[in-house]
């Protein structure tokens, strides 16, 4: 046999091509729900709060259509009636149902909450973000202006902000997004310094990225799963805040449905039997706020890289 046809015997056949190609994993928005419903499905905890959380916004949404009375309508004849079928949760001094002004206030707190959350991580994290990766003078610009925020006590503040104001929704979320904005501006410029010179920043830097891109394409994602449990727990602050300043009467003005100023009318009424007026919008802020405290691991979990399979 030649040497041609020895080679020709030795040589084996390329393997065949497979029948079907592997799945390719799911990207974009398909794999975040998936991960999400994970999350929420593994840690019974975690899927009440986003349970609870969902039930919040759907009474946000639909409270005012759903509401079995005008929250603003009195009817004397019927003020200060306890609970009962025809009024859940009773009537208030003038008349109103409780239970459709807790409903509809629910948006109102919603909204104040979501605002000054969106408007302090705008203003504070992107301010901490760019102290602790560029530092030098902006570094000590942003730092000097937290230190003057924090030399006031915070709801102090708020309340001579609201006062100069006025005691409008807008001037509240602003009030609210200042005394935060400290805490916001430090925990963003601490995670931004300790990852500004990572090997991943600097493999970006040497592909030519500019710094405003590693900025928001590499620092950002990489410090939003501490930054998502601090705006959790900020929502609930920002209702206790809002509710602080009602029930002191710089907040939303009366009659608007609002937790605070129903609790403020209600506690007037407790020591001559009428607990309900203050009860149920208490509870009301209470569990908005303990949803949100519990969200915020949830939220950790989701966003954060690390625990992405």
């Amino acid at each position: 046999m030649s040497n041609v046809d020895i080679s020709a015997a030795v040589v084996s056949p390329p393997p065949a091509e497979p029948a079907t190609a592997p799945a390719r994993p799911a990207v974009g928005l398909a794999a975040a729900l998936g991960h999400a419903r994970y999350v929420a499905t593994s840690n019974p905890v975690t899927g009440f709060a986003f349970a609870l959380f969902f039930l919040i916004v759907l009474a946000a949404i639909l409270g005012p259509a759903i509401a079995p009375y005008d929250p603003y309508a009195s009817d004397t004849s019927a003020a200060l009636a306890p609970p009962s079928m025809a009024h859940w949760f009773g009537t208030d001094q003038v008349g109103r149902d409780i239970f459709s002004r807790v409903l509809v206030a629910t948006r109102l707190d919603l909204i104040i909450a979501v605002a000054s959350v969106a408007l302090v991580f705008a203003l504070g994290g992107f301010a901490g973000i760019c102290a602790g990766f560029f530092g030098g003078w902006t570094d000590r610009i942003m730092s000097r202006i937290s230190d003057t925020i924090m030399a006031f006590p915070l709801f102090v503040l708020a309340m001579g902000i609201v006062a100069a104001l006025g005691n409008t929704v807008t001037n509240i979320v602003i009030a609210t997004a200042i005394v935060n904005f400290p805490l916001y501006q430090r925990i963003a410029r601490a995670e931004a310094n300790i990852r500004r010179e990572a090997g991943f920043v600097q493999a970006a830097r040497l592909t030519g990225n500019s710094e405003m891109r590693i900025l928001l394409t590499q620092i950002l994602p990489n410090i939003m799963p501490i930054m998502a449990v601090q705006m959790s727990l900020t929502m609930g602050y920002a209702i206790l805040n809002a509710a602080g300043l009602s029930f002191i009467g710089l907040g939303v003005k009366p009659p608007t449905p609002e937790w605070g100023i129903m609790v403020a009318e209600g506690a007037g009424f407790i020591i001559s039997g009428e607990w309900w007026i203050a009860l149920f919008p208490g509870l009301a802020l209470m569990i908005a706020v303990f949803c949100f405290n519990l969200l915020g691991d949830g939220l950790r979990d989701i966003i954060d890289p690390q625990r992405r399979t």
